[in-house]
C-alpha cells in the first residue's frame, strides 16, 4: 500500500517523542531531520519538504509546546496538521452546472496513467449522484481505446458516443455535444488521447478541443508509481493548457506516494480523487484530512464506515447483530461476513482504516487464510453449517477435512476459533450494539464480522 513505508518510519519517530517529558529544540530539530528524510524516500519533493519542515519546526520549538504536558503530542499534532495544509486542507469535488445546464469536462494524461478507465468511474460516480453522463471516445491513435470505454460504460450504464478512429478529436466533441443537447444528457465526459510523454501535437490537440467546444473543467489524470515525475507532469499540463483538479490513480500499490503529498504544493490544484484498485468502483474522493490521518498511522475511521455503509446490506446487519445477542450465530453468517470483508478491500485494508490498527499490520495477514476456511465451511452439509455443535464430531472433522483438502488440524482450529469468537461476541454486546445508553457501538456502526 501507498505510504506504508512512510507511515511506518513517522510513527517510529514520533514514538521516541512519546516518551519523553519535555522536548528541547535540539529533541524537535533530531526528529524533524528523521522526518525530512521519510518524506524525500516517499518521493515527496524538494521543495515541498523543505517548506513543510521549516513550517512545523517554526510552530513546533514555541512555547505551546514546550509548556504542554505532552510536547510530544502537541508537535504530532502539527505535523498531522501541516499534512493537511500541504494537501490541500479542504476537500475538494468537480465543480459542476447546475443540472438544468451542460458541463463538459476534459481528462487529460499520459498513457498508461489509467485515464479511459478513471474516465469511466468518474461517469459512475456522477451518475450515481443523479446526473446524465455522457463519455465521448476522443482517443483516436490507440488501438481499442474505444472499445474500451464501450466496455466500460456499458458496465456503468453510461453511453458512449463516439465517431470512429477517422474524425478529429476536436470534431467529435463538437459532434458530441450536439447530441448530448438533443438526449437530454447533462455531463460530457471527454476521454482524450494520452501520450507515452510530453509532446506538442498532443497539448496543439487538446487546446485545440478546448477552442472547439467550451470546457468547464479540465482534469489530469496521473499515475502514483511514476513518483515524482507525475508531480512534473501535473506542472507541465498546468503550465501549457491549465488544470482544474487531479485524480491520482494505482495509490494501492507498491508505491512511495509523494505525488498525493506534492501536486497541490507544486501546481496549486486540488486531488479530486484516488485510484485504489482495478474494479470501476475502486475511486475514493480524497480526503486531505483522513489521508494524514493515515499516513500518521491514526487511522481513518470515516472512510471505513463509508466503505461498510455501501457494501453491507443494513437488513443482514441488523439480523447478524440479533443473532449475536441470542447466540443463534451460524457458520452461514460466519461465511457470509467473510465475504462482506473480502467485498470491503479484505482484512489488512480494513486494519490499516482502524485507529492504532496501523501498527499491527506486520502481524501478515494471510488473506488466502480467509478462502481455506471458505472451503472448509462449504464442505459441511447444510445441517452442520446451521447447527455449529454437530461439528464437535471427530468423524465429520474428518470428513470435511478430506472434502476440503486440508490438514484435519485446520478444521479443529476453526471450529475452535467460531466458538471463541461466538462466546466473546455474547460477553460484549454493548461493543455490537451498544444500546441506547451508549448510542450504538463502533463495531454495529461498522457493521464488520468481528
Amino acid at each position: 500500500m501507498a505510504f506504508e513505508s512512510l507511515s511506518d518510519k513517522l510513527q517510529n519517530v514520533f514514538k521516541n517523542l512519546r516518551g519523553k517529558g519535555r522536548l528541547s529544540e535540539a529533541d524537535v530539530k533530531a526528529a524533524l531531520k528523521e522526518v525530512k528524510m521519510a518524506l524525500l524516500e516517499a518521493d515527496v519533493s524538494f521543495k515541498v519538504v523543505k517548506q513543510f519542515i521549516s513550517a512545523v519546526q517554526e510552530r513546533a520549538i514555541g512555547q505551546d509546546v514546550q509548556n504542554s504536558l505532552t510536547p510530544g503530542q502537541m508537535v504530532i499534532k502539527i505535523v498531522n496538521e501541516e499534512l493537511v495544509n500541504l494537501m490541500g486542507s479542504e476537500t475538494t469535488e468537480i465543480q459542476l452546472k447546475p443540472a438544468t445546464d451542460m458541463t463538459v469536462i476534459l481528462m487529460a494524461g499520459l498513457q498508461g496513467a489509467g485515464k479511459t478507465t478513471t474516465t469511466a468511474k468518474i461517469a459512475g460516480k456522477l451518475k450515481a449522484k443523479g446526473r446524465k453522463p455522457l463519455l465521448v471516445a476522443c482517443d483516436v491513435y490507440r488501438p481499442a481505446a474505444i472499445k474500451q470505454l464501450q466496455i466500460n460504460g456499458e458496465k456503468q450504464g453510461v453511453p458512449v458516443f463516439s465517431m470512429g478512429e477517422n474524425h478529429k478529436p476536436s470534431d467529435i466533441a463538437r459532434a458530441a455535444i450536439a447530441s448530448a443537447k438533443k438526449n437530454d444528457q447533462n455531463v460530457i465526459i471527454l476521454d482524450t488521447a494520452g501520450r507515452l510523454h510530453i509532446d506538442e501535437d498532443m497539448m496543439n490537440e487538446l487546446i485545440e478541443i478546448k477552442e472547439a467546444v467550451e470546457v468547464d473543467q479540465t482534469i489530469l489524470v496521473v499515475d502514483a508509481m511514476t513518483g515524482q515525475d507525475a508531480v512534473n507532469v501535473a506542472g507541465m499540463f498546468n503550465d501549457k493548457i491549465g488544470i482544474d483538479g487531479v485524480i491520482i490513480t494505482k495509490l494501492d500499490g507498491d508505491t512511495r506516494g509523494g505525488a498525493a503529498l506534492s501536486i497541490r504544493a507544486v501546481t496549486g490544484k486540488p486531488v479530486l480523487y484516488v485510484g485504489m484498485g482495478e474494479k470501476l468502483s475502486d475511486l475514493e474522493q480524497f480526503y486531505p484530512d483522513r489521508m494524514a490521518s493515515r499516513i500518521l498511522g491514526m487511522g481513518d475511521i470515516l472512510s471505513l464506515i463509508e466503505k461498510a455503509e455501501i457494501q453491507v446490506d443494513e437488513e443482514k446487519a441488523k439480523e447478524l447483530s440479533q443473532k449475536l445477542r441470542k447466540a443463534e450465530f451460524d457458520y452461514n453468517d460466519f461465511l457470509e461476513q467473510m465475504n462482506q470483508v473480502k467485498n470491503m478491500g479484505g482484512m489488512a485494508s480494513i486494519m490499516s482504516m482502524m485507529p492504532g490498527m496501523g501498527q499491527l499490520k506486520d502481524m501478515d495477514i494471510d488473506e488466502k487464510a480467509m478462502d481455506r476456511v471458505e472451503a472448509i465451511i462449504l464442505s459441511m452439509t447444510t445441517k452442520e453449517r446451521t447447527n455449529p455443535e454437530l461439528m464437535k464430531n471427530a468423524s465429520r472433522k474428518q470428513r470435511v477435512a478430506s472434502g476440503a483438502g486440508v490438514d484435519i488440524g485446520e478444521v479443529n482450529r476453526i471450529v475452535k476459533q467460531f466458538d471463541q469468537m461466538k462466546k466473546m461476541m455474547k460477553q460484549l454486546p454493548g461493543l455490537m450494539g451498544g444500546g441506547k445508553r451508549h448510542g450504538g457501538g463502533l463495531l454495529s456502526k461498522l457493521k464488520l464480522p468481528f
